[in-house]
């Protein structure tokens, strides 16, 4: 390996040992103390419940496990927004698991952790996915509940979902193994089947101090909305359990019985290994923003070997399109090309940059996997659209619009891998967060904002210099620097990946190597899902 592969090697595991650190300390929950105090109660805590239920060794992935990084700060923070989502296997189903972590404010429902139920429940009914509910909440967040309690995408949402799943025939598990109170009892009673743990379980709509407030009666908690109220008296719930694993245990009989589910019907043979090492994505992926590297490099230790087939190889080639394999799967793959290339014509094309050939060849593509029934996966290292004249001349609004047509209303499931940059409207054609993937993950290499903090930088001050010359003013060099450092800086933390993934715009912020597991699981999720819409791209202007 030369000196520059070593050197971007440094670069690229620094960032994941970063990476590594900021899981272990959002995995903390609330923190060691709450934590002890928690077990102190005879509770496990939300990520010892998800392990437990999980099968034993079997593989499973996190959703929004840096959701609410950085956020709520004057409210003590909220480390993974309150909840732990996780995608695993009881009883050899794939399922998707959601848990309140009581050790972070009781388990109170701020903005960030109703936005991440929702992703659970999105994930759930896109894929036709089992959900499991491990509740343990205190309910809305008083101090924030003007925005979680009444809008469309907050907290009343997840009681409508459960409805809708349930005419779906989606199965919804729920175990009570806390307090769940005030709208919050409706889920899990909105669920298939509710489970409720004795002695450390209630649910109620109202508490035995607002009861006393409300209406004169003095009652205590357990006798009001215990396991034993509810299963014995009031029929609410369907299962006693007299500890959080007797609970656990009991879902996992419950999914022993449950019947197969319908295939969508996607293409998968043997998995094999990748022709290159996937441990040298560390030294290919370059550690400067605007190195040139050739993307094959990245394509060819992500799928199995021998299994991609390019398409249209020579025509616009800052876009690689083809047909691969991952971990047996068949797919589709879209991925910025990011070296210099050379059109016939003896141009010269900019890495990273859409042209009008590149987003045809891309659209037509797209549209090839929707006719076979290839789920897409889309890699991500993208500038935006070419400017200039002579792009805009040659109709590239036009040739952008078609592969964002394509993108929008493709049926077959998307995947999206943020591997360096995602800026601008190339977010938006490579298949960002608005155009619905299954699963959008970011390398911790990624960065996503309209652009760049330097360009941001560049472009904010001409318009201030501007402004000022108009009315005769003009900024002296060492302004001009402030301005440009004071820009910059806030850009670069608002470009982060961690800044994305607190707020949900990605999944996920994972370790490189792990991009086939979660490409591979994704799609088994998929494959429980029949395709029932047929594609069509709408109106064009050709």
């Amino acid at each position: 390996m030369d000196l520059n592969f070593n050197k971007n090697e440094d670069h690229n595991k620094l960032q994941l040992s970063e990476l590594r650190k900021k899981i272990a300390k959002v995995a903390e929950g609330g923190g060691k103390k709450r934590i002890e105090k928690h077990h102190a109660k005879g509770k496990m805590t939300a990520r010892e419940r998800i392990d437990y239920l999980l099968d034993k060794d079997s593989e499973s992935i996190e959703i929004g496990a840096f959701a609410g990084l950085g956020m709520y700060e004057e409210h003590g923070g909220c480390p993974s927004g309150g909840v732990v989502v996780k995608i695993g296997y009881v009883q050899g189903q794939q399922v998707i698991v959601v848990a309140n972590d009581a050790t972070v404010k009781a388990g109170a429902w701020f903005p960030i952790t109703g936005k991440k139920n929702l992703r659970a429940q999105e994930i759930s009914i896109e894929n036709k996915l089992p959900i499991i509910y491990l509740v343990d909440s205190a309910g809305v967040y008083l101090p924030m509940q003007d925005e979680i309690f009444p809008d469309k995408e907050h907290f009343g949402r997840i009681f409508r979902n459960n409805a809708v799943m349930s005419s779906m025939g989606i199965t919804q598990i729920s175990a009570v193994m806390g307090s769940c109170v005030a709208g919050g009892a409706y889920l899990p009673i909105m669920s298939d089947e509710a489970l409720i743990v004795n002695k450390t379980g209630s649910i109620f709509l109202a508490g035995s101090y607002l009861v006393k407030a409300a209406i004169g009666e003095s009652i205590d908690n357990e006798t009001l909305g215990g396991a034993t109220t509810h299963c014995e008296i009031s029929g609410v719930t369907d299962y006693k359990a007299e500890d959080d694993k007797d609970a656990l245990d009991t879902i996992k009989n419950i999914f022993d019985k449950i019947g197969a589910a319908e295939s969508a019907g996607f293409n998968r043979k043997d998995a094999q290994k990748p022709a290159k090492d996937p441990e040298e994505l560390f030294g290919v992926l370059p550690r400067e923003r605007n190195a040139q590297y050739d993307m094959m490099e990245i394509i060819d230790r992500l799928v199995d070997v021998d299994s991609f087939e390019a398409y249209k190889d020579g025509y616009g080639q800052t876009i690689v399109t083809g047909y691969a394999r991952i971990d047996g799967w068949a797919v589709g793959i879209v991925a910025n090309q990011r070296k210099i290339v050379k059109t016939k014509k003896g141009e010269m094309q900019f890495g990273g940059v859409i042209y009008s050939d590149s987003a045809d060849k891309a659209t037509r593509f797209i549209a090839n996997c929707n006719q076979k029934k290839i789920p897409l996966v889309f890699l991500q290292d993208v500038t935006g659209f070419m400017v200039g004249s002579k792009s805009e001349h040659g109709g590239i609004i036009k040739d952008g619009a078609k592969m964002v047509n394509a993108v929008s209303n493709s049926v077959v499931p998307k995947f999206t891998v943020v591997v360096g940059n995602s800026y601008g409207a190339g977010n938006y054609a490579m298949c960002g967060k608005a155009y619905d993937p299954r699963l959008i993950v970011a390398w911790p290499s990624a960065e996503l904002a309209v652009m760049s903090g330097n360009s941001a930088a560049k472009v904010l001050m001409q318009i201030e210099k501007a402004s000022l010359e108009k009315n005769g003013e003009k900024l002296t060099k060492e302004e001009e620097e402030e301005l440009f450092t004071k820009t910059k800086d806030r850009y670069d933390e608002q470009v982060s990946p961690y800044y994305a993934a607190s707020r949900l715009w990605t999944d996920a912020i994972i370790d490189p190597r792990d991009t086939r597991k979660w490409i591979s699981m994704g799609i088994e999720a998929a494959d429980h899902a029949p395709i029932e819409k047929k594609f069509n791209m709408g109106v064009l202007q050709v």
